[in-house]
């Protein structure tokens, strides 16, 4: 973490660069059921679709949004979300959920923290270090 100092207003003061970290909150309890429902290999495909799926989503969304491109914005924001509760994914649900409602608001300031937040958290949970298919025990 960085610092550095401000000067002005006769003021002296020291400033942190501050490293946001998203906890992210999953429920194994879909992975276990598509694991005894349908077995290892079919469950690792279905699995890793619907991560693929919800990483070019993803990543096509953060493209409208920078092209301020907002038309189908919340129809895709519903699909992410449906895509996350059927793995089990709460927090990227929930901030997709919440994206789209302040969307739907019009809420433009809003929008813009809960869109960062989602970025975050969709970082955190597609990250290939992430492993939803060690959730099969």
């Amino acid at each position: 973490m960085g610092e550095h100092s401000f000067r002005g207003w006769g003021m002296t003061a020291e400033i942190c660069v501050l490293r946001l970290w998203e906890r992210v909150r999953q429920d194994a309890g879909p992975v276990q059921a598509m694991y005894q429902d349908m077995g290892t290999g079919a469950a690792d495909q279905v699995i890793a679709r619907v991560l693929g799926e919800l990483a070019l989503t993803t990543a096509h969304m953060a493209a409208r949004v920078v092209a301020h491109d907002l038309g189908d914005l919340a129809r895709q924001l519903r699909r992410v979300e449906r895509m996350a509760e059927q793995l089990g994914l709460v927090s990227f649900a929930s901030v997709a959920g919440d994206a789209r409602q302040m969307l739907a608001r019009g809420d433009a300031t809003a929008f813009a923290a809960i869109w960062a937040r989602l970025l975050r958290v969709a970082e955190r949970t597609l990250a290939p270090d992430h492993d939803l298919m060690d959730q099969s025990v």
